[in-house]
């Protein structure tokens, strides 16, 4: 892939986030990108919104309707399908609550287009709004992908700001299975790597707006990223000796 076909757009999956997703798109929107917004089943007053936002911004904003929610993972996928068929070569990923310093876009898009092949991840620096069970669960989570992966190249493995290389990653998708909920953005970083993909950590601030809404379920989530290490720890059980050989 070369630079001279380096088209990337951004991608922003939605559930619910009507309060936010008008204040996220027009920050996005001042950096000249495509945009496409991924509505995962959306109520009906958070999808009133995003066709309103898209009919606005019919230039620059492509809607995708999934008619079922079926969580953050399914709709960053089926994002990423849709990017593929447009012809982007890559697709960043912006969380649509404002968490994530949106201020960052043009590192990300300066680092993709000089290493078109890797997958650049957000490495997040918390300000005092992340609560203590939030940042210690992400590091247990950290350390799982850590041993998964034999390596520290994912820094962050749940931040969800990140920069993928499209044909690339839809071509994981096809050939593996991963988590459709939260559990997708650490399965797919870890299988990324286990690929041999370049990975480039970039820093970048994150906060937790107090009036935001979350959509983790403590329990739901919980079982799945635990069954999802399970998963990937036998995973890299299987891969070990390839592992072990990439090291040399």
């Amino acid at each position: 892939m070369s630079s001279a076909i380096f088209n990337p757009a951004i991608l922003i999956p939605v559930f619910n986030h009507e309060h936010a997703i008008q204040d996220t798109l027009e920050e996005v929107l001042k950096y000249g990108f495509p945009v496409l917004l991924v509505d995962d089943g959306s109520d009906a007053s958070c999808a009133e919104v995003l066709q309103a936002l898209t009919q606005k911004n019919a230039d620059s904003v492509t809607l995708l309707r999934l008619p079922n929610n079926g969580g953050k993972g399914a709709a960053v996928k089926a994002g990423l399908r849709k990017l593929f068929t447009m012809g982007m070569s890559h697709g960043l990923q912006v969380d649509a609550d404002g968490q994530h310093n949106l201020a960052d876009i043009p590192k990300f898009i300066k680092k993709g287009k000089a290493q078109p092949r890797a997958l650049i991840a957000g490495h997040p620096q918390y300000d005092d709004t992340i609560s203590n069970g939030r940042l210690y669960g992400r590091y247990l989570t950290h350390i799982w992908v850590w041993i998964n992966t034999l390596s520290f190249a994912i820094k962050d493995s749940m931040c969800g700001f990140r920069l993928y290389p499209v044909p690339d990653m839809v071509s994981l998708l096809e050939a593996e299975s991963c988590g459709d909920r939260m559990d997708f953005d650490p399965e797919v970083i870890v299988r990324w790597h286990w690929r041999n993909g370049k990975i480039i950590n970039i820093h970048t601030k994150v906060n937790y707006p107090t009036d935001g809404v979350s959509h983790f379920k403590l329990l739901h989530d919980n079982v799945l990223i635990s069954w999802m290490h399970t998963r990937l720890f036998f995973g890299m059980l299987v891969r070990l000796p390839r592992l072990l050989w990439q090291k040399f």
